[in-house]
């Protein structure tokens, strides 16, 4: 960075942010301050029901608990900065723009991997059941575990460092809430066909590797769930299901329309698809998952319970 910042005028950027009228400012800090403490507090508490309850102690809640957790880094990479700049000043320095595209790409992906290996724990458990203990012991789950949250970083490394051999000399106005690869490249004044190609090689197939995986783990699971003869069966198989499902959605569906098309179509028409797969999914995935998941609620109820403070017996 020091190398490229004696080649560059920019030593910081303008982050514009979802509105530039000051009336809107207050307005917007107090619904992302509320979005941000349930954020939070939900997917805390999720961590928490899984590790205190032993019954909740398998592969599906284990990775369950990570995804929120890194959910809680996720949403804590963005919204900060986005409550500072909404009552202060809206700038913030390149190596601190980087730094936040880098935590942004490298959870982002996390999630994403985690998606693909909640699906492949799904698959396992409705087309083989019998192997199920057996490949989806505890080793196998941490290595997956581990899997998903390496690859990512190293993903978020290489563009981070493709972008800082990147010049700007020009604006330094970013027009968007967060510092992202697309906007950036759009300010630089050097060529960008080099990191235009990266994203759309390596940077696309570790967008929609895991998508595709989830794609064929799900079709495989509908074929099962189809010669299961009772009603009841197929209802119970696709209700641990529909909660991955209705997230798994939500979050690729918004990231597919901002991620797939050229860099020089972003527009600000994105900000919205972009706040739905960066906050509110990570908002609302604790209550989508336990929103019809039995034991999870009942652990979160136990959970709450023991955090009440005792009054003494009259």
């Amino acid at each position: 960075m020091e190398r490229l910042n004696q080649t560059s005028s920019v030593s910081e950027f303008i982050l514009l942010g979802l509105s530039s009228r000051p009336q809107d400012q207050k307005p917007l800090f107090i619904l992302f301050l509320i979005i941000y403490l349930v954020t939070i507090t939900g997917n805390l508490l999720i961590v928490l029901a899984i590790c205190s309850d032993p019954q909740l102690h398998t592969p599906m809640y284990f990775f369950l608990s990570f995804l929120s957790f890194t959910d809680i880094c996720f949403t804590t990479t963005i919204v900060p900065r986005m409550l500072v700049n909404f009552l202060s000043h809206k700038t913030i320095s390149y190596a601190g723009c980087l730094s936040q595209m880098y935590f942004i790409y490298a959870l982002g992906n996390t999630d994403s991997c985690l998606l693909a290996v909640m699906a492949f724990d799904r698959y396992v458990a409705i087309c083989d059941p019998f192997h199920y203990v057996t490949i989806m012991g505890h080793r196998h789950c941490v290595l997956l575990v581990a899997f998903s949250c390496s690859l990512p970083h190293f993903h978020s490394l290489l563009h981070v460092l493709l972008l800082n051999q990147l010049t700007f000399c020009d604006s330094n106005v970013i027009h968007h809430f967060l510092c992202d690869l697309s906007p950036l490249m759009k300010l630089s004044c050097s060529p960008t066909l080099i990191n235009e190609i990266v994203i759309m090689t390596e940077g696309l197939v570790l967008l929609v590797t895991p998508f595709l995986f989830i794609t064929f783990s799900y079709i495989r699971i509908l074929i099962a769930i189809l010669k299961i003869p009772s009603t009841s069966g197929k209802h119970k198989a696709f209700s641990t299901c529909g909660s991955h499902l209705t997230v798994v959605t939500l979050f690729y569906g918004s990231i597919f329309y901002v991620y797939l098309q050229p860099v020089s179509t972003y527009t600000v028409r994105d900000h919205v698809a972009t706040i739905v797969y960066t906050v509110l999914s990570s908002m609302l995935n604790p209550f989508i998952y336990s929103l019809r998941n039995k034991d999870l609620k009942q652990s979160l109820r136990k959970l709450v319970g023991r955090r009440k403070p005792q009054t003494a017996p009259p």
